[in-house]
């Protein structure tokens, strides 16, 4: 597939344009949230999909506060100084997750590398308090590179997630102006060591499309991350949240992203959700319930 395929659009095309919903379940959601006080990455992260996830009465949560400690300039999430972690938070997000009746939950952070953990161990604690007060939950957490610290890796792949996540989230040569304290190479590692270490948990990963990358790259970054064994994969488009972020370079047709699954699943990925909506836990139940019974180590 060549270039020419992705043109950038004049304005925001119809497939991007969402309906916004409310209702009662947006509502009781946002109760909940407030009432347990806590964040979710669809708030922070003004994420499209957010209507329709409230409107189900299913969120990602966000822990180990509001502010991110790195200045990613794809990022809607707040960055600068952050305190302590509130030790109330993993009984709070396992609270409010019991209260929506969720029985798959996604578990996200924000990146703390001033905590000498990384904020692992918060982690833990929150998959074990969800444990302890939901039957039988299945947990996909998406975690930060830890700064390429296996001890913190271990600590939460012991904690036995069912799912873990760490998105690669642009290719190689644009690191330096996507995301400059992140390195390419130690998230493809963090991959690859929590593949070795632990073989019976799929790890996750994605990609945003529309910031500058190539065809080549994109093909090149879904072979590195098969190379480390990943086996889950989301494609989405990159939307700029603001002025002060990374403008979009274009806006990716519905058919590249069914061409890039097509690509994606010859490559071996066992689930591939690629379309321009597309986020990390944008239906996430579904990727990990539809591989689950037939999921096997290899």
């Amino acid at each position: 597939m060549s270039d020419n395929k992705n043109h950038i659009a004049v304005s925001k095309p119809p497939w991007l344009k969402r309906r916004i919903l409310g209702g009662h379940g947006v509502e009781m959601v946002r109760k909940r949230l407030r009432a347990n006080h806590l964040h979710t990455v669809c708030q922070e992260a003004h994420c499209p999909n957010i209507w329709e996830c409230f409107s189900q009465q299913t969120a990602t949560f966000l822990i180990l506060g509001e502010k991110c400690t790195r200045n990613c300039r794809f990022c809607a999430v707040g960055h600068g100084p952050s305190g302590p972690p509130d030790a109330k938070e993993p009984e709070q997000v396992a609270k409010a997750a019991l209260e929506m009746g969720l029985t798959y939950i996604v578990v996200t952070s924000v990146t703390r590398d001033d905590l000498p953990d990384g904020g692992a161990g918060h982690f833990a604690e929150t998959i074990q308090q969800i444990r302890n007060l939901i039957p039988v939950p299945q947990i996909e957490v998406l975690i930060p590179d830890f700064q390429g610290a296996t001890a913190a890796l271990h600590t939460v792949l012991d904690a036995n997630p069912n799912v873990l996540n760490h998105n690669l989230e642009t290719v190689p040569r644009l690191y330096g102006r996507v995301r400059p304290e992140a390195i390419y190479a130690r998230s493809l590692g963090l991959l690859d060591h929590a593949r070795a270490y632990r073989k019976d948990i799929p790890t996750k990963s994605g990609l945003m499309l529309g910031i500058g990358e190539t065809d080549d790259e994109i093909a090149q970054s879904l072979k590195d991350l098969r190379t480390v064994g990943c086996q889950f994969l989301t494609l989405g488009q990159y939307l700029q949240p603001s002025k002060e972020h990374l403008p979009i370079d274009r806006y990716v047709t519905p058919e590249a992203f069914d061409h890039w699954a097509t690509v994606a699943k010859s490559l071996g990925f066992e689930r591939v959700a690629s379309a321009p909506l597309v986020r990390s836990s944008y239906h996430a139940k579904e990727m990990y319930t539809e591989t689950a019974e037939g999921f096997v180590s290899k």
